[in-house]
Protein backbone atom coordinates (compact mmCIF):
# COMPACT_ATOMS: atom_id res chain seq x y z
CA UNK A 1 0.00 0.00 0.00
CA UNK A 2 2.55 2.62 0.46
CA UNK A 3 4.39 1.51 -2.92
CA UNK A 4 1.19 2.39 -4.09
CA UNK A 5 1.16 5.88 -2.36
CA UNK A 6 4.48 6.94 -3.75
CA UNK A 7 3.73 5.64 -7.04
CA UNK A 8 0.72 8.11 -7.03
CA UNK A 9 2.56 10.47 -5.28
CA UNK A 10 5.67 10.19 -8.07
CA UNK A 11 2.72 10.71 -10.73
CA UNK A 12 1.04 13.85 -9.22
CA UNK A 13 1.65 16.21 -11.79
CA UNK A 14 -0.39 13.87 -14.89
CA UNK A 15 -3.31 14.52 -12.96
CA UNK A 16 -3.26 17.89 -12.81
CA UNK A 17 -5.69 20.13 -15.28
CA UNK A 18 -4.88 23.15 -14.37
CA UNK A 19 -1.66 25.25 -14.28
CA UNK A 20 -0.25 28.04 -11.85
CA UNK A 21 0.89 30.31 -14.28
CA UNK A 22 -2.27 30.02 -16.51
CA UNK A 23 -4.51 31.04 -13.66
CA UNK A 24 -1.82 34.24 -12.79
CA UNK A 25 -2.47 34.92 -16.44
CA UNK A 26 -6.33 35.12 -15.81
CA UNK A 27 -6.40 37.02 -12.59
CA UNK A 28 -3.95 39.55 -14.34
CA UNK A 29 -6.07 39.77 -17.18
CA UNK A 30 -9.18 40.81 -15.22
CA UNK A 31 -7.16 43.36 -12.80
CA UNK A 32 -6.80 45.02 -15.95
CA UNK A 33 -9.58 44.97 -17.36
CA UNK A 34 -11.64 45.29 -14.04
CA UNK A 35 -9.57 47.12 -11.13
CA UNK A 36 -11.20 47.14 -7.89
CA UNK A 37 -14.53 46.03 -9.26
CA UNK A 38 -14.09 42.44 -7.93
CA UNK A 39 -17.40 40.76 -8.59
CA UNK A 40 -16.52 41.47 -12.50
CA UNK A 41 -12.67 40.26 -12.14
CA UNK A 42 -14.21 37.06 -10.87
CA UNK A 43 -16.87 36.57 -13.47
CA UNK A 44 -14.07 37.53 -16.51
CA UNK A 45 -11.86 34.46 -14.90
CA UNK A 46 -14.53 32.25 -14.76
CA UNK A 47 -15.78 33.26 -18.25
CA UNK A 48 -11.85 32.49 -19.46
CA UNK A 49 -12.14 29.23 -17.79
CA UNK A 50 -15.08 28.08 -19.14
CA UNK A 51 -13.52 29.06 -22.44
CA UNK A 52 -10.81 26.79 -22.12
CA UNK A 53 -11.87 23.00 -23.62
CA UNK A 54 -9.54 21.50 -20.91
CA UNK A 55 -10.74 22.38 -17.93
CA UNK A 56 -14.36 23.91 -18.57
CA UNK A 57 -16.03 20.39 -18.32
CA UNK A 58 -14.65 19.79 -14.53
CA UNK A 59 -15.78 23.31 -13.52
CA UNK A 60 -18.82 23.56 -11.06
CA UNK A 61 -22.08 24.86 -12.86
CA UNK A 62 -23.34 26.46 -9.46
CA UNK A 63 -21.98 29.78 -7.52
CA UNK A 64 -22.81 28.85 -4.15
CA UNK A 65 -21.06 30.95 -1.87
CA UNK A 66 -19.98 29.78 2.00
CA UNK A 67 -18.56 31.37 4.97
CA UNK A 68 -15.08 29.16 5.76
CA UNK A 69 -13.49 29.08 9.49
CA UNK A 70 -10.03 27.99 9.22
CA UNK A 71 -7.13 28.20 11.12
CA UNK A 72 -8.67 31.51 13.28
CA UNK A 73 -9.38 33.18 10.12
CA UNK A 74 -13.05 33.80 9.01
CA UNK A 75 -14.21 34.54 5.20
CA UNK A 76 -16.34 32.91 2.73
CA UNK A 77 -15.39 31.03 -0.08
CA UNK A 78 -16.80 29.80 -3.38
CA UNK A 79 -15.94 26.09 -4.56
CA UNK A 80 -15.05 26.16 -8.53
CA UNK A 81 -13.67 23.07 -8.83
CA UNK A 82 -12.82 19.84 -6.30
CA UNK A 83 -10.70 16.46 -6.80
CA UNK A 84 -8.52 14.92 -5.12
CA UNK A 85 -5.43 16.18 -6.23
CA UNK A 86 -6.80 20.00 -6.96
CA UNK A 87 -8.83 22.81 -5.79
CA UNK A 88 -9.61 25.96 -7.37
CA UNK A 89 -12.06 28.73 -4.93
CA UNK A 90 -12.34 32.29 -4.40
CA UNK A 91 -11.68 33.58 -1.11
CA UNK A 92 -11.92 36.66 0.83
CA UNK A 93 -13.92 38.88 2.85
CA UNK A 94 -14.72 42.33 3.12
CA UNK A 95 -13.51 43.44 6.64
CA UNK A 96 -10.65 41.56 6.98
CA UNK A 97 -9.26 38.54 9.24
CA UNK A 98 -6.08 36.87 10.22
CA UNK A 99 -5.19 33.16 11.56
CA UNK A 100 -2.90 29.90 10.45
CA UNK A 101 -2.53 29.23 7.19
CA UNK A 102 -2.08 24.86 7.99
CA UNK A 103 0.50 23.14 7.07
CA UNK A 104 -0.60 21.23 3.89
CA UNK A 105 -0.44 18.63 1.75
CA UNK A 106 -0.79 20.66 -1.34
CA UNK A 107 0.81 23.58 -3.12
CA UNK A 108 -0.92 26.65 -2.48
CA UNK A 109 -1.38 29.07 -4.82
CA UNK A 110 -2.93 32.53 -3.51
CA UNK A 111 -3.68 34.88 -6.54
CA UNK A 112 -4.64 38.05 -5.06
CA UNK A 113 -7.71 39.81 -6.74
CA UNK A 114 -8.38 42.31 -4.21
CA UNK A 115 -6.46 43.88 -1.38
CA UNK A 116 -3.13 43.28 -0.25
CA UNK A 117 -2.28 40.24 1.83
CA UNK A 118 0.31 39.84 4.63
CA UNK A 119 2.43 36.79 5.62
CA UNK A 120 4.87 36.20 8.45
CA UNK A 121 6.97 33.21 9.35
CA UNK A 122 8.95 32.76 12.73
CA UNK A 123 12.32 34.59 12.52
CA UNK A 124 11.38 37.18 10.39
CA UNK A 125 11.24 41.04 11.56
CA UNK A 126 9.57 42.21 8.40
CA UNK A 127 5.89 41.54 6.78
CA UNK A 128 5.68 38.93 3.38
CA UNK A 129 3.54 41.66 1.50
CA UNK A 130 1.63 40.45 -1.56
CA UNK A 131 -0.24 43.09 -3.24
CA UNK A 132 -3.40 43.08 -5.77
CA UNK A 133 -2.23 41.03 -8.87
CA UNK A 134 0.74 39.15 -6.86
CA UNK A 135 0.96 35.78 -6.45
CA UNK A 136 1.70 34.02 -2.88
CA UNK A 137 2.84 30.76 -2.88
CA UNK A 138 2.51 28.45 -0.10
CA UNK A 139 5.10 25.14 -0.65
CA UNK A 140 4.10 21.60 0.68
CA UNK A 141 4.27 21.87 4.02
CA UNK A 142 5.31 25.35 5.02
CA UNK A 143 2.97 27.37 7.78
CA UNK A 144 2.91 30.91 8.01
CA UNK A 145 0.48 33.63 10.12
CA UNK A 146 -1.53 35.60 7.11
CA UNK A 147 -3.83 38.99 7.57
CA UNK A 148 -6.02 40.12 5.03
CA UNK A 149 -6.56 43.39 7.10
CA UNK A 150 -9.45 45.14 4.65
CA UNK A 151 -11.26 43.89 2.01
CA UNK A 152 -9.21 40.84 0.23
CA UNK A 153 -10.04 38.12 -2.33
CA UNK A 154 -8.09 35.94 -3.69
CA UNK A 155 -8.03 33.14 -6.76
CA UNK A 156 -6.79 29.83 -4.74
CA UNK A 157 -5.67 26.79 -5.96
CA UNK A 158 -3.71 24.08 -4.09
CA UNK A 159 -2.73 21.17 -5.63
CA UNK A 160 -1.27 17.99 -4.30
CA UNK A 161 -3.33 15.76 -1.67
CA UNK A 162 -6.61 17.46 -1.28
CA UNK A 163 -8.59 15.08 1.28
CA UNK A 164 -6.41 15.56 4.44
CA UNK A 165 -6.45 19.55 4.20
CA UNK A 166 -10.27 19.06 5.07
CA UNK A 167 -9.49 18.45 8.03
CA UNK A 168 -7.80 21.66 8.86
CA UNK A 169 -11.13 23.42 6.68
CA UNK A 170 -13.36 21.47 9.73
CA UNK A 171 -11.93 21.87 13.14
CA UNK A 172 -12.71 25.63 13.78
CA UNK A 173 -16.18 24.62 13.52
CA UNK A 174 -15.92 21.35 15.31
CA UNK A 175 -13.97 23.29 18.29
CA UNK A 176 -14.92 26.66 18.01
CA UNK A 177 -17.63 28.03 15.75
CA UNK A 178 -20.63 25.28 16.05
CA UNK A 179 -21.85 25.99 12.95
CA UNK A 180 -23.54 23.28 11.57
CA UNK A 181 -25.12 24.19 8.37
CA UNK A 182 -22.44 26.26 7.22
CA UNK A 183 -20.03 22.58 7.87
CA UNK A 184 -22.81 20.77 6.06
CA UNK A 185 -22.91 22.96 2.84
CA UNK A 186 -19.19 23.24 2.86
CA UNK A 187 -19.39 19.14 2.84
CA UNK A 188 -22.41 19.05 0.31
CA UNK A 189 -21.02 20.91 -2.06
CA UNK A 190 -17.05 19.53 -1.81
CA UNK A 191 -18.22 16.01 -2.13
CA UNK A 192 -20.44 16.87 -4.85
CA UNK A 193 -17.60 18.43 -6.90
CA UNK A 194 -15.35 15.76 -5.89
CA UNK A 195 -17.63 12.56 -6.49
CA UNK A 196 -19.03 14.26 -9.86
CA UNK A 197 -14.93 15.16 -11.57
CA UNK A 198 -13.86 11.17 -10.02
CA UNK A 199 -17.28 10.04 -12.22
CA UNK A 200 -15.51 11.94 -14.96
CA UNK A 201 -12.22 10.18 -14.39
CA UNK A 202 -10.43 13.75 -12.70
CA UNK A 203 -8.54 11.96 -9.54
Amino acid sequence: MILGIKQLNDRLDSFYIFRPDQLHSLALTAIDQHGNDTKAVVTSILDGLRDDPSVASYLSVDEEWVFNNAGGAMGAMYVIHASITEYLIVFGTAIGTEGHTGRHTADDYFNILRGVQYAYTPGSFEPEIYPQGSVHHLRRGEVKQYSMRESCFALEYARGWIPPMLFFGYADTLSSTLDFPTLWATTRITGKEMIGNLRKGKL
